[in-house]
């Protein structure tokens, strides 16, 4: 079998996912994660699709690792070199895949974290000048949407006293309640800061365009850092309304309903964590 260089066919490798209408976010992290491989590989005399078998894949993974990349980062990786020398094989470039046996790294699943009431109490200080993001806070914090949930919310599903989540991939529309504190905050940013923009959704920047989920999540990294709690997360604003409605007592039933859980054992996962022995049958949620 003739060979050929693993450089020489990244360029087609790259167009045949655009073909297949790959994200162009997946197409860059593709490209950049097999030049990462194709470099270590030409460092180490292997700069040949023939000469790269498992062990070879095996040992640069491992690499990987010794240089302190993170399990979750090098997994991500591997996925891209298994889908790189697929697409050798299904070309012919290769009969054997080596990449296909080579075993993904450990990954640890990390505990969720939630904020104390004195942290999101700092946190809400901190905030409470920037009208916009308090709102969003307190719509994760009250109400426990969803990071996506909150770029995706629409000023028609905003009601009285109740947010309506539109279905969305694999997750059915459900109702949220919508208590005082998120529904002042709501009504603040809309009344007062939220530019007169032709747009359906609630949460837009300063030219009228949706807030991407990267800049609210950004916003509210920054906010954390100020807040000197660097520790934590958007995602942990959310766990922490679970973690306190768990500790008011509110039924698992109607907690896993609002949170949009499709099943109550991942609702009832929290109790642990929560330090709640039972749970309680409240059909109310809390106001933190």
């Amino acid at each position: 079998m003739e060979q050929t260089a693993l450089r020489t066919v990244l360029p087609e490798f790259i167009k045949s996912l655009t073909e297949k209408g790959r994200s162009p976010s997946t197409i860059i992290a593709y490209k950049a994660d097999i030049e990462q491989f194709v470099d270590f590989a030409e460092s180490k005399q292997k700069p040949f699709i023939q000469s790269v078998g498992s062990e070879f894949i095996s040992s640069y993974r491992d690499a990987l690792l010794a240089d302190k990349y993170t399990p979750k980062s090098v997994s991500r990786k591997l996925n891209a070199i298994k889908t790189f020398f697929k697409y050798l094989k299904n070309q012919n470039y290769i009969s054997n895949d080596p990449a296909q046996e080579v075993a993904h790294p450990k990954i640890e699943g990390k505990k969720p974290r939630y904020l104390s009431k004195i942290e999101y109490r700092a946190l809400r200080d901190t905030v409470r000048d920037d009208i916009r993001t308090t709102a969003i806070v307190e719509l994760i914090l009250q109400a426990g949407l969803r990071i996506s949930e909150v770029a995706n919310l629409k000023m028609k599903n905003i009601g009285d006293d109740k947010l309506t989540i539109e279905a969305y991939a694999s997750q059915p529309q459900r109702v949220v309640p919508l208590n005082k504190r998120a529904k002042e905050a709501l009504e603040n940013y809309i009344k007062n800061t939220r530019p007169k923009a032709d747009s359906d959704f609630v949460f837009v920047s300063k030219n009228g365009k949706p807030l991407a989920i990267r800049n609210i999540r950004l916003v509210i990294n920054k906010y954390m850092q100020k807040a000197e709690l660097p520790n934590y997360s958007v995602n942990d604003l959310r766990t922490t309304f679970i973690i306190e409605n768990l500790k008011a007592g509110v039924s698992l039933t109607y907690l896993s309903q609002v949170a949009g859980h499709k099943r109550i054992s991942t609702t009832e996962s929290y109790l642990q964590l929560a330090e709640v022995q039972e749970a309680g049958n409240k059909q109310e949620l809390t106001e933190l």
